[in-house]
């Protein structure tokens, strides 16, 4: 066990020192542009120091139009590390030591939860590449602790956890669906409603003081998202820039949400025996972020740690690195595509760009399914995840 967790605390450093490697490559130009597209090394950190007012000290949701495009915690860390310094390039350094600490933590909880392949974490190329782009880590250990409590009956604790990381990032509110279908399951419905109201009265209680003060600059994240058009990485980007221009898309991307949610809840109740949220997480984020206007560079740092957890048998490695590879190639992909439409020599046509998202897709939507496929056949005869499409009005297990 020490010597285990002794490799993994070696992977973890040594991964947080590449991914600084890669992204310290535009220090000297402080993340100038396109340089920044061209070394693939951009991120959000220096970008919104300047552009959000943190090198003044502005309070993150003062502004009515300028305000920081994310939940509250997340806001408050990049209020609170800004203090130490009015320096973009300090001011990286400064989150980086934050964000390598996190990512260390994530390996160790992804350990408790999936010991035997808690090494692929540390080891994944677009864990590594994705590492410093934003401040994400922050809302996904909280996640992952959240389902290693979960898991383990302790559910206050997950709850707790679940409503911290909503109120940093708002992703991991989606895991609300498989957790309520679990208990349900479970007939645990007293503890579904006390995990639920605990929930919300964390993100109540961390929320509302900001609603009161500052209503218009809170809510700013939330209406940048209903109204955003098409975006980088999406579905819907992809095929515009393919030729296959779609109107009214918050009305597609919500009726693909649904969609993707009720084949969900089918998928949980198809399999016979109680599925753990750490088992389902990775199926339902990953087809999630297929119907959303959006794919992030640093959505790959949610996906890596619940694909990882997700695991159950050596025989689905291959699907998992296929999967990283569609993850790098993608990586690669927008950056070099950013620097052509922002001036650069060289670069990724829209086209081939849009070709690209389409693979990342699909070796998502890959590993996805073997991974349905497997849980389907740990208590399904048959062992054929379409069975789920003809076997759910049969009486339920």
């Amino acid at each position: 066990m020490a010597m285990r967790s002794r490799a993994l605390l070696a992977l973890a450093v040594l991964a947080s020192l590449i991914s600084f490697a890669k992204f310290s490559t535009c220090q000297d130009t402080t993340w100038a542009t396109p340089d920044q597209y061209v070394h693939a090394c951009y991120s959000d950190l220096p970008s919104l120091f300047g552009a959000r007012g943190l090198d003044k000290n502005q309070w993150p949701y003062t502004s009515d139009v300028n305000a920081v495009e994310y939940p509250v915690l997340t806001g408050m860390v990049m209020f609170a590390t800004a203090a130490f310094t009015d320096s973009p390039l300090t001011y990286f350094n400064i989150n980086v030591i934050f964000l390598a600490a996190l990512f260390i933590g994530l390996v160790f909880v992804v350990s408790r939860i999936r010991p035997s392949f808690s090494y692929l974490l540390p080891v994944a190329p677009a864990m590594i590449a994705s590492l410093y782009i934003n401040w994400d880590l922050w809302a996904i250990i909280t996640m992952m602790l959240s389902i290693y409590w979960f898991d383990r009956k302790a559910y206050l604790y997950s709850a707790l956890a679940i409503g911290l990381s909503i109120s940093t990032k708002f992703l991991p509110i989606f895991l609300l669906l498989p957790i309520a279908l679990i208990l349900w399951r479970q007939d645990r419905i007293r503890e579904l409603i006390k995990y639920l109201m605990t929930v919300v009265g964390v993100w109540s209680a961390i929320n509302l003081p900001f609603i009161v003060t500052t209503p218009t600059g809170w809510s700013r994240f939330y209406t940048l998202n209903l109204e955003r058009n098409a975006d980088w990485g999406s579905l819907w980007l992809a095929l515009n820039q393919l030729g296959l221009p779609l109107t009214n898309l918050n009305y597609l991307s919500l009726l693909l949400l649904l969609i993707v949610l009720t084949a969900i809840a089918i998928f949980l109740f198809e399999i016979k025996s109680t599925p753990t949220l750490a088992s389902v997480a990775f199926i339902l984020m990953a087809t999630i972020m297929l119907a959303s206007k959006v794919y992030s560079p640093q959505y790959v740092l949610w996906l890596t740690p619940l694909a990882v957890i997700a695991l159950t048998h050596t025989k689905d490695l291959p699907a998992f690195w296929v999967w990283q590879g569609g993850e790098i190639v993608y990586h690669i992909a927008i950056w070099q595509h950013l620097a052509l439409v922002t001036g650069a020599t060289y670069g990724l046509s829209g086209q081939l760009y849009a070709g690209l998202s389409l693979l990342r897709i699909a070796t998502s939507l890959y590993l996805v399914w073997v991974l349905a496929k497997r849980a389907l056949a740990a208590g399904n005869p048959q062992g054929k995840a379409l069975d789920l499409l003809f076997e759910a009005s049969k009486a339920y297990p």
